[in-house]
């Protein structure tokens, strides 16, 4: 009884106003669910994952699949607003309208570069380094996109140790003809042109399917003028029913000039001005994959996945804070040296998952089970002395000043089993193994022109995962509940000292905790989809700066020591509910589906314990005090998350508005409410908007969709940047118009 009247809570109050206050009420439950539309284009998306799909187990596991062809919205541009609408809890990035790289984070982890989930291509690793720098550069374009697969903290046992989880982007395949082409091409506010065109088909034991996605754009603010290209080939040979191999290729490369940030004053003044016209960023990412799937025998299924990525992040800009103008020196008549910094990437990967099935009893068991070798290697090189041009030119004088070689190896073995104790409860006990270990090595700096060289660094460590998720099926509802341990391994910017006088703590340890679910979710009257959750999640051992006295000699010099300090725990609600309301009335059949839908989260992330440092007074007489920031809330985690939307869908034409409200948040883990004078800390407000997109499909094969993003021209900034690609305050785009005409034949 108390958890209906929780959940009967939780929809009363997002028919009510989205306050902050309202998040002290939820501590109970809440996440998303399945829905389908009955009768004309849109099935109401997202889904579930099935209990056995893709040689691993979705039993108790909170998950979400969202499939694209079911979403109105700006697709070209990848707007995450949209894509992720209906699924709670999910903090995104705003900083530029290109939708080049989607910043999304869960439960108030940080939104940088998706670095907080395992994200992945078709089930293997996009990201710079899982372990050593988890950043994902790349993301493939929303049009090539058949679906998404989002899985929360449980996901850390069979994918990898990631606090957020693992998304998968799945890419389209053309499986019913042994050929055929689509094209959806794009045009919209500030220059957007767009065009995607495909072609595929399966002929026999045979398959392909190959795109190319081209889109820039002038960008809402000046200077954030971007090119993109996507390319992707697949290709599959189907040996007999139980066996097939597939290769892919995909390839993107990108030049995107950075407008930087502002102080808060310059984004009041006019958040469409830039300050800086020097800096760009670019990244060629390829990625490729050879993909064995087979059948060993009739209860024993085998993929195997060999994956490798080459990639670069280069970056070339003045990286001055905002306060700092990037002007012609009257003594040279020129402006100054940009910064230069690249990265390069070289990963290597090999990884299987199994389904062995067996009985107990008279009911199937299912036993995944699987092993990964993963070796990553990154060249950094940084502080290169640029030219005083204005475009994308890497060239420097001299050498890098910091040129450092990072190199991660992994060894893992997973296993999960799915007890079916009866035909509608099943129990998943499971176990990670991970054999990390990482190096450094090279130059930190260059002092009167000798190498400062970094002291060469090993760090192995072991490290064991347990965790356990119950399912109770109960008509077409079903309660999960799942508690999985996670850790975030010691990243490559943790162990460079950032000056040479910094040091780093020889018994630095990875982050650790765990997250638990409990929820309860399906399909009532035939006309209500619901998911409701409650989630838990302990985030210890993390890793910050204290200053320190040299041989704790107060007579002496200071210094910055890296350690673990301290513990965040996140917890709160996420919720999703769909109502079809024509069909509750019974009226569907004359006047289409017409369907409310919301996603509610909140959020509690708060510092339990996170000792660090303050320093008072000039050398001799220094004063180090140590403070806790116990209480504080976690930077960049709003209070609350809510979408609110309402879809129309009669024969050909679709359309949704949508309406985000976010929470304030704070940009650094001091809670610094009033902003610096350089933009870069400071308390960001709460933000509503709202998302209008629409579609008209005809002749079976002609699609138009249209749309205006930020319907009411709202300005508002969802982070500061302490670097690129500010630093400083970043603002979102207002608004924006795109016009769409596609074909598939």
């Amino acid at each position: 009884m108390k958890f209906l009247l929780s959940a009967i809570a939780i929809f009363v109050s997002s028919l009510l106003t989205a306050q902050e206050d309202l998040y002290d009420l939820a501590f109970n439950d809440t996440v998303k669910k399945l829905s389908t539309v009955t009768i004309i284009v849109k099935p109401q998306t997202p889904e579930r994952m099935h209990e056995i799909q893709n040689n691993a187990i979705f039993s108790g596991k909170k998950n979400e699949v969202i499939r694209l062809a079911n979403i109105n919205g700006s697709l070209s541009t990848n707007n995450a607003r949209e894509v992720f609408s209906k699924v709670p809890g999910v903090s995104i990035w705003e900083n530029e309208g290109s939708g080049i790289q989607l910043n999304i984070g869960v439960r108030g982890l940080s939104p940088n570069r998706s670095w907080e989930l395992n994200t992945r291509q078709n089930g293997y690793d996009i990201s710079s380094d899982v372990f050593g720098y988890p950043e994902a550069y790349y993301n493939p374009p929303m049009e090539a996109v058949e679906e998404i697969q989002l899985v929360r903290g449980g996901a850390s046992l069979q994918y990898g140790s990631q606090f957020g989880g693992m998304i998968n982007y799945v890419l389209k395949r053309e499986t019913d003809k042994p050929f055929s082409f689509e094209s959806q091409n794009t045009v919209g506010s500030y220059g957007l042109m767009s065009s995607y065109n495909a072609i595929g088909g399966t002929k026999n034991k045979f398959s392909y399917y190959i795109y190319n996605h081209s889109r820039s754009g002038n960008g809402w603010r000046e200077n954030s003028g971007y090119e993109v290209r996507n390319s992707h080939a697949y290709f599959a040979y189907q040996f007999n029913t139980n066996t097939k191999l597939s290769l892919e290729y995909t390839n993107m490369d990108y030049e995107m000039q950075q407008a930087g940030g502002f102080t808060d004053a310059q984004f009041k003044d006019n958040p469409r001005q830039s300050l800086r016209e020097r800096n760009w960023f670019g990244t060629p990412w390829n990625l490729a994959a050879l993909v064995l799937d087979t059948k060993l025998a009739s209860n024993l299924t085998l993929n195997t996945k060999l994956f490798g990525l080459l990639g670069e992040r280069n970056s070339v800009g003045f990286t001055a804070t905002p306060n700092t103008l990037d002007a012609i020196n009257t003594n040279t008549n020129d402006f100054a040296n940009r910064q230069v910094d690249r990265d390069f990437y070289k990963n290597l990967g090999v990884e299987t998952r199994s389904i062995y099935t067996y009985k107990l009893g008279k009911l199937d068991q299912n036993l995944a089970f699987g092993a990964r070798l993963y070796r990553a290697n990154t060249i950094r090189k940084q502080q290169g002395k640029g030219t005083t041009a204005s475009d994308f030119d890497l060239e420097i004088d001299g050498r890098f000043s910091r040129d450092l070689e990072f190199q991660t190896d992994n060894m893992s073995f997973f296993a999960e089993n799915q007890f079916k104790l009866t035909d509608n409860l099943s129990v998943t006990p499971g176990i990670r193994y991970e054999s990390i270990k990482s190096s450094i090595d090279g130059r930190l700096g260059i002092d009167n022109g000798n190498d400062v060289n970094v002291n060469p660094e090993n760090l192995s460590r072991t490290k064991f995962l347990m965790g356990v998720g119950v399912e109770y099926r109960l008509h077409k509802t079903n309660f999960y509940a799942n508690f999985s341990q996670a850790f975030r391994p010691v990243l490559f910017s943790d162990i460079t000292p950032p000056a040479t006088t910094d040091v780093i703590d020889e018994n630095l340890k990875d982050a650790d905790g765990f997250n638990i679910d409990l929820g309860y979710r399906g399909n009532l009257l035939g006309w209500i989809n619901f998911d409701v959750s409650y989630f838990y999640l302990n985030y210890s051992n993390r890793i910050g700066t204290i200053r320190k006295f040299v041989n704790d000699d107060p007579t002496q010099n200071t210094f910055l020591f890296r350690t673990n300090l301290g513990t965040t725990v996140h917890k709160g609600v996420e919720s999703f509910i769909d109502l079809n309301i024509s069909k509750a009335l019974k009226v569907n059949q004359q006047i289409g589906d017409i369907q409310f839908f919301t996603s509610l989260s909140f959020i509690n992330a708060e510092y339990t314990d996170f000792k660090t440092t303050q320093i008072s007074g000039t050398a001799p007489d220094i004063i180090i005090s140590e403070v806790n920031l116990k209480g504080n809330r976690v930077e960049n985690a709003p209070r609350y998350i809510h979408n609110f939307g309402l879809t129309w869908s009669y024969r050909g034409f679709s359309s949704t508005l949508q309406n985000r409200r976010t929470g304030m948040v704070y940009s650094d883990a001091n809670n610094t409410e009033k902003p610096s004078a350089n933009g870069v800390t400071g308390k960001l407000d709460g933000y509503s908007v709202y998302d209008l997109s629409m579609e008209y499909r005809f002749l079976e094969k002609f699609n138009v969709r249209a749309g205006v993003n930020n319907l009411d021209n709202t300005v508002y900034a969802t982070r500061r940047a302490g670097g690129y690609p500010g630093p400083g305050i970043l603002p979102n785009d207002a608004r924006t118009f795109f016009l769409s005409v596609g074909v598939k034949l």
